[in-house]
């Protein structure tokens, strides 16, 4: 081995320096180029101003005069007077307090949400819940650390009040802190970030405005209306999808859109929502029926989890509690869900979602995964192939990983990430889907799409095409130009016990046959699967590895 000259070294070393700093301006630009000029001035702002939460707000309960009807309820969460089960992990709330600085943010977040108020047999926790609403008014003091943080404010607000329009008795000293949160919600409004967290925000507004009256209440309502009529016009796309392209989060929203109908319709349309709403949910609903699998659960795109959102079932049978007309489950082959960028493919006995859409929305990208023409199926009713899920949020190498195009079913190259993700909830560069084809005949759907992603650093586009007939899906995928290596990840559903590339057991008793052409070799490598947050199960991942540019991998059951 032959020894640089020193100066020579440090030379090269310095050139190093350079071109990392040189990426990371340019990562950084990438990034905040796409920004609305709110959220920069409004992060400025955010962290300049530090209001001083009001000692009190001269507001009083306003008597509901039409229907409130039973909400969604999730599994509990209280396992004990003061023993909460959040994201998969269960913590006494003592000795560390509210804000325990040891304890993980999210789950924080969590302890502050108070969403067992509203949860399956809640009434049997009715005195818990007393002594922790008492314990949160006395061991938190007005605007000072995470549980006044805008978002758990806004849903705390929302499950105190649910709860109390449920027949609960609020004390005098938690309802004067309701209204000192709602005023407190008013001067911390997340404009810098916009998306679901501004309509979290703008919700529970519209709750405290119509479960309150009083001058202060008026104001309330008026600003968390006006917030909701512009975000639902932007974050509702045509197609019923939420612009943040999550089917968690979807599930989420439509979970918001039946509460503001629930709240109106109990003030007896006192804010005009529900006639406005009403066929917003429908659309909603119809999306969701589309994204996912025949198990009733979402597709894993983007940040998505099971046991964070409702399912399926049970938004649907709020939205009926509610008097709302169920949209009809689409009968065709092929749905195209045209202004989200998501396809559904339901044929002989499988079902397929498929990825075309864009990272979106552009200004507010911070559940996006780097999945761009990745796909999950599902055959006889059982999950086959899965994208990673997610189980953490945060900066770990984890959480990343997660967020990684070799963590979806679709195609890497060369080890980079179709779009640049970072930084937990970052996205600099993105893949932008082009080209997308649709053919259908009586035996045959075939989809073709392709994405830039690679073009700025390898000048490739990566073209996927999937062909289904008959107990029979053939994925092509092609390079622009044959190079760098790549290679096609198809993750396993953990039922799936595969000891050979070429053979899968299904968990319905089916076997697929795995065969390519074009392909330099397929394996079966170990892999995890994250279903749920704080949950991580171990499966298998099926790799072609492809250095000439094209390969096709036919599954055959």
């Amino acid at each position: 081995m032959r020894a640089e000259p020193p100066g020579q070294a440090q030379g090269q070393s310095a050139g190093k320096g350079n071109m990392n700093r040189i990426r990371q301006v340019r990562r950084l630009w990438e990034t905040v180029r796409h920004l609305k000029p709110i959220q920069i001035y409004g992060r400025i702002g955010y962290r300049l101003r530090r209001p001083r939460a009001a000692n009190a707000v001269a507001v009083r309960r306003r008597d509901a005069s039409g229907h409130w009807a039973e909400t969604f309820a999730g599994p509990p969460s209280l396992v004990g007077p003061t023993e909460f089960l959040l994201l998969n992990e269960v913590r006494q709330l003592d000795p560390g307090g509210w804000d325990d600085a040891s304890v993980p943010r999210l789950w924080r977040y969590n302890l502050h949400y108070f969403s067992d108020l509203t949860a399956i047999d809640n009434a049997l926790r009715a005195d818990w819940h007393q002594s922790l609403l008492r314990r949160w008014v006395a061991e938190n003091a007005p605007g000072v650390g995470t549980g006044w943080e805008p978002y758990p404010t806004s849903l705390r607000i929302v499950n105190w009040i649910k709860w109390a329009l449920t027949g609960h008795a609020l004390d005098a000293d938690v309802e004067a802190s309701l209204a000192i949160q709602l005023d407190w919600l008013t001067r911390r409004l997340e404009h810098h970030l916009l998306g679901n967290h501004l309509f979290s925000n703008a919700k529970a507004l519209v709750y405290g405005g119509l479960y309150f009256e009083g001058p202060d209440a008026d104001r309330w309502l008026r600003i968390g209306l006006g917030i909701l009529r512009r975000e639902l016009a932007e974050q509702v796309l045509p197609d019923g999808g939420h612009f943040e392209r999550s089917p968690m989060y979807h599930a989420l929203a439509i979970e918001d859109v039946l509460d503001l109908i629930n709240i109106d319709q109990a003030f007896a349309d006192r804010a005009g929502l529900a006639a406005q709403l009403r066929p917003t949910a429908q659309r909603m609903l119809r999306w969701l029926q589309s994204m996912s699998h025949p198990d009733g659960e979402i597709g894993f795109f983007n940040d998505a989890a099971f046991g964070i959102a409702p399912s399926l079932d049970a938004l649907s049978a709020y939205a009926t509690r509610l008097g709302l007309t169920l949209p009809r489950a689409e009968a065709a082959p092929l749905v195209h869900l045209r202004d989200s960028g998501y396809l559904r493919v339901s044929f002989g006995d499988c079902v397929a979602l498929i990825d075309v859409a864009p990272v979106g929305p552009d200004y507010q990208p911070g559940h996006a995964h780097a999945d761009t023409l990745s796909f999950e199926l599902s055959v006889a009713g059982r999950r086959v192939f899965v994208n990673s899920g997610t189980s953490e949020y945060g900066l770990s190498p984890e959480r990343l990983r997660q967020r990684g195009t070799a963590a979806h079913n679709t195609l890497i190259v060369g080890a980079l990430n179709s779009s640049d993700v970072w930084s937990g909830f970052r996205v600099g560069r993105r893949a932008h889907p082009t080209g997308m084809t649709l053919h259908q005949e009586a035996d045959l759907v075939r989809v073709a799409c392709s994405h830039d992603g690679y073009q700025p650093t390898l000048g490739l586009i990566h073209t996927r095409t999937w062909t289904f007939t008959p107990g029979r899906l053939v994925i092509q995928d092609q390079l622009s130009r044959s190079g760098p290596t790549s290679e096609a990840r198809f993750h396993l559903h953990p039922d799936i016990a595969a000891i050979a590339p070429e053979l899968l057991p299904l968990a319905s008793g089916k076997t697929m046959h795995v065969s390519t052409t074009g392909a330099d070799a397929m394996t079966l490598a170990a892999s995890t699967w994250h279903p749920r947050f704080g949950q991580s199960i171990p499966s298998k991942v099926l790799a072609v590895q492809i250095s000439g540019g094209t390969a096709t991998t036919t599954f055959a059951w």
